[in-house]
This record gives C-alpha cells, structure tokens and sequence, in this order.
C-alpha cells in the first residue's frame, strides 16, 4: 500500500552567499495533488500539504456548502494513491441527491481557486449572514496573532506555508492548522474545529494571508464573527465583509492592526480614535 507522503522534505541546494558557492540543504513544505471524492466521484482536485487531511476533507465539505454538520458524511477514508491522496467521502442518501443536481449544473473544466461552479453567481455568491453578537478586546486578539506564530510547526521548518487558527477568548486557547494554500489552512481549520465541537460564533479566526472574497465566504460559512489577517484585503473582500456583518481587521502587526468592517465588536480599554 502506497504511504502518505510526509508534509516536509529536505532538498539539496546551491546558495550562493556573498560571492561564495556552496553546497546547501533546505527544509521545504511537500505538495500533493488531493483529489476530493463523494460516493466515489470525483467533485475537486487541490494541490496541498499532506497533513491533516481529514480535516481538510470536512473543512471543504462544509465550506462550500456540500454538508451542513458532520453528520451528513458517513464514511471517511484517506487513501493514498499513486499519483497523489484520495479524501474519500460517503454522503447521506440527502446530501448525495443535492449534490448530484449541483454537478448535473456543471458544464466543462473548471479551476481548483473555485471549484465546483460554472457561473459568475455562484463565484459571487453573497456570504452567509453572521449573526453572532460576541466581542472581543483589541489587546486580546492582538496577542493571539502573536502567540499564533509560535504555533506554526511546519513554518517554523519551511517558512513556506500559511496559517489559519481559531481563537477563543473564553479558554484564550488557539486552534491551529497549516497548508501551503491559504484557502486549504482555512479548510483545515474548519474542519479541525467542527471535529471538536468548537463554537464558532464566540470567537476569530486569524490568518497569515491576504483576505480575498473566498476567505470571507468560508469564514461566514463557518460562522466566526471576527476575520484578523497579517495582510491586506482585497477591495471585495471589505466590501463582502460588510454585508455580512463580519469583522474584517488586516494588517495585524506587533503594534496593532486596521478594522475595515463592523468595529463594534472590537473593545477598547482605551479609547485613542484619529480620525482624519
């Protein structure tokens, strides 16, 4: 039986260091071809880190709408392959119904950034509504980006893939996964917290990336109020974060972070507001 393939490897390299050529190695994040099956059909084929697949498996299915708990998959089995892994899923006689009418929609080809659609609405679709009504102090969050690093185990070794984690300011405990795709960390994430029963509408999930409209959709798919990223967002992103009621803070740094939508969940021991 084929292994599952590590999520790391050493690679040899050449470094070239002032004026000076060396031989050199290098710890690198590995990159699979993962290919996501229901009732042994195949929906989505994603290039990602090799752990924490099962995660991932569930992270996606509720992300993008294919399940609405974790019941509504039966069986679950990775399996690696040849040429990659197989997360292989059985659904709910239901959700197998559903989710054959959405495939019978799809006509040709279609990308792993969005997959599973073939039409402008869907890649658009409105974000889920957020309801909750928690919040959190700034000093709080501010310290859980900066506690989120020391979490990151592969990127400590590659420097080479994203975070995304789940912050509860009840416990003050993170939930962290990895992946060299922004998107698939977040899958993980999803799935890893759905998996544990973690209450999603009490606290924030934190990034080590861009924030662009599929990472607003899958945040409110998964029903966090609060969105805090190391970078920027798109212009989208703010705008879809908006009409979802979604806290959406960016550019965290050791000196604070920029809320670009809903700061009323945001408390402030001491309020300093500039504005220009």
């Amino acid at each position: 039986m084929t292994a599952l393939p590590k999520p790391v490897v050493r690679a040899s390299s050449m470094a070239w260091r002032g004026g000076v050529l060396t031989a050199s190695s290098r710890v690198l994040p590995e990159e699979t071809a993962v290919v996501l099956t229901y009732d042994r059909v195949s929906f989505a084929v994603m290039m990602a880190t090799p752990s924490d697949l099962r995660d991932f498996a569930i992270g996606f299915s509720l992300s993008e709408g294919i399940i609405n708990n974790l019941s509504d998959i039966t069986e679950l089995d990775i399996v690696p392959l040849e040429m990659g892994i197989e997360c292989r899923m059985t659904l709910t006689a239901s959700k197998r119904d559903a989710l054959q009418t959405r495939r019978r929609k799809i006509i040709g080809p279609v990308g792993c950034g969005l997959c599973g659609i073939d039409t402008l609405e869907q890649a658009v679709r409105p974000a889920r509504k957020i309801m909750s009504e928690a919040s959190i102090p700034a000093t709080k969050l501010a310290d859980a980006v900066a506690r989120m690093s020391r979490l990151q185990t592969i990127n400590h070794q590659t420097r080479g893939v994203h975070a995304a984690a789940f912050y509860n300011p009840l416990s003050d405990e993170i939930l962290l996964r990895e992946d060299a795709g922004r998107h698939n960390a977040l899958d993980k994430l999803i799935g890893a917290a759905s998996s544990v029963g973690v209450s999603a509408g009490q606290g924030a999930v934190l990034l080590t990336s861009r924030v662009s409209i599929e990472l607003i959709q899958k945040t409110s798919m998964f029903g966090a109020p609060i969105l805090i990223a190391i970078s920027v967002p798109t212009a989208r992103a703010v705008r879809e974060a908006e009409a979802a009621g979604l806290t959406l803070i960016a550019i965290a740094r050791d000196d604070g972070f920029e809320i670009f939508s809903h700061p009323e969940r945001i408390i402030f021991e001491e309020a300093h507001a500039h504005v220009a």
